[in-house]
């Protein structure tokens, strides 16, 4: 027979810190305000030191006297003393020789043993969801989510003071004083765009926006290869559109100057045998991982991100492209305008959930095609949803000799930064190197035409 006593098992509690608390207030009522910082009435297990506890704050907000008769008073108004111990119970907890310099260490115990009660509740309710009829995939998400929300949960008021607030920017900028480099965020490897955006920083959704056969993707992977080796951090991409082998093969074709042509046809010169290798060798120890899923959704892409962060950490992610990712919840009943909005402001909440830059590359509308002038603009981006509302920068990418054979300005590209929440906007001219898969920003040298 299996032990039936192992069964059922005791909820975590520390009752004796909950009284201790108590009884650390009614020796030094002003340690009430240490108190209040770090727990609540609901971290509490049992009843009647809550109903105390929750008594002893409403006096102090009220600004009168915390002590056994003001508690006691209170208690009885509101016809709670009986529930609350009584009398007896109030004298008993306020003559224990607890220290009020030890309330802190009392308060972690109570707060331990709350947040494990509400973690051992919330995750019964998620087995018991998981006996529902639903989609596995949205039901697994929940379940990650949650989960990963409880790792993140801090002991912190819902509000913060702007002076906590005003000492943290100035430790912060102290410290970035002290740097040699003038970023807040990550180096893109491109200067000027260094000195636009300060470096692209945790919590951005980056757009990165053109009409088909700009070079948007080379820019993703070129952004994606600098910030991964200049910053040394992991850099994810997800690819709805190429493999995985096509991209690397426009790594190493970047990386080398090895003409992407020769590559995926593996017919190469002598020289291009020569620096393939080496170059191959660079680009396998770049800290890029890929998932080329075709079917990716908002929630897949989620939950492979929070294990990679978990198992490997995690700087930025890299999608390709927007109007790509799949959505399911009712699909049929929406618009493609409905799903691209719900998809981008997932994604904006996703970047700030995990701490990451996000850059999403993004198709435009046709309108463009039908102006004279066909360098894009931010209303290009409106057929698309909300990505104009909830992106933090908007990339533009334009090369004007595919629109105009005749162009003076052949292998030259414009990095239009429409939009730019952490610094200005303008115009940075690139040169493109397209049998490289390879941009650079334009040095005074390129002036002179070929």
């Amino acid at each position: 027979m299996p032990n039936t006593s192992l069964a059922i098992k005791q909820m975590p509690t520390a009752i004796e810190a909950e009284a201790a608390v108590i009884g650390s207030i009614f020796l030094e009522p002003s340690s009430i305000i240490i108190a209040r910082d770090s727990i609540s009435s609901e971290d509490f297990y049992d009843i009647k030191n809550k109903l105390i506890y929750k008594t002893m704050v409403l006096l102090s907000d009220a600004g009168m006297s915390v002590d056994v008769t003001s508690v006691v008073s209170s208690l009885s108004n509101n016809n709670l003393l009986e529930q609350a111990g009584g009398m007896d119970y109030l004298l008993e907890i306020s003559k224990l020789s607890y220290s009020a310099s030890n309330i802190e260490t009392y308060l972690d115990m109570i707060y331990s043993a709350s947040m494990k009660r509400k973690a051992i509740t919330t995750l019964e309710a998620l087995v018991q969801k998981g006996y529902e009829v639903g989609e596995v995939s949205k039901y697994i998400d929940t379940v990650e989510r949650t989960v990963f929300d409880m790792s993140k949960h801090r002991k912190t008021t819902s509000f913060e003071t702007i002076r906590s607030v005003t000492e943290r920017l100035e430790r912060n900028t102290e410290a970035r004083s002290k740097q040699d480099t003038q970023l807040v965020g990550f180096d893109t490897g491109f200067p000027t765009l260094n000195l636009y955006t300060q470096g692209f920083q945790p919590g951005q959704l980056i757009i990165l926006a053109a009409r088909p056969a700009m070079g948007k993707s080379a820019m993703a992977l070129n952004l994606a290869m600098n910030i991964s080796q200049i910053n040394d951090v992991n850099v994810a991409i997800f690819s709805l559109e190429m493999s995985n082998e096509q991209l690397v093969q426009r790594m190493v074709a970047a990386t080398g100057s090895i003409k992407l042509g020769m590559i995926q046809s593996g017919h190469m010169d002598k020289n291009s045998w020569v620096r393939f290798s080496p170059c191959l060798e660079r680009v396998a120890n770049m800290k890029i991982f890929f998932d080329d899923s075709s079917d990716s959704t908002i929630e897949s892409i989620r939950a492979k991100c929070r294990k990679l962060k978990q198992e490997n950490g995690l700087g930025m992610i890299v999608i390709d492209y927007l109007q790509l990712i799949e959505y399911d919840s009712d699909s049929d009943k929406m618009s493609q305008v409905q799903k691209i909005t719900i998809i981008s402001r997932s994604l904006k909440l996703m970047a700030r959930e995990l701490e990451v830059p996000i850059i999403v590359l993004s198709q435009l509308s046709r309108g463009v095609e039908q102006r004279d002038d066909k360098k894009p603009i931010m209303s290009d981006l409106r057929d698309s949803g909300s990505i104009e509302q909830d992106a933090d920068m908007v990339l533009l990418l334009y090369r004007d000799e595919y629109y105009n054979k005749a162009s003076t300005r052949k292998g030259e590209a414009d990095l239009i930064l429409g939009k730019n929440r952490s610094g200005q906007t303008g115009e940075i001219a690139m040169i493109w190197t397209g049998e490289y898969m390879k941009f650079r920003e334009k040095r005074s040298e390129d002036e002179v035409s070929e």
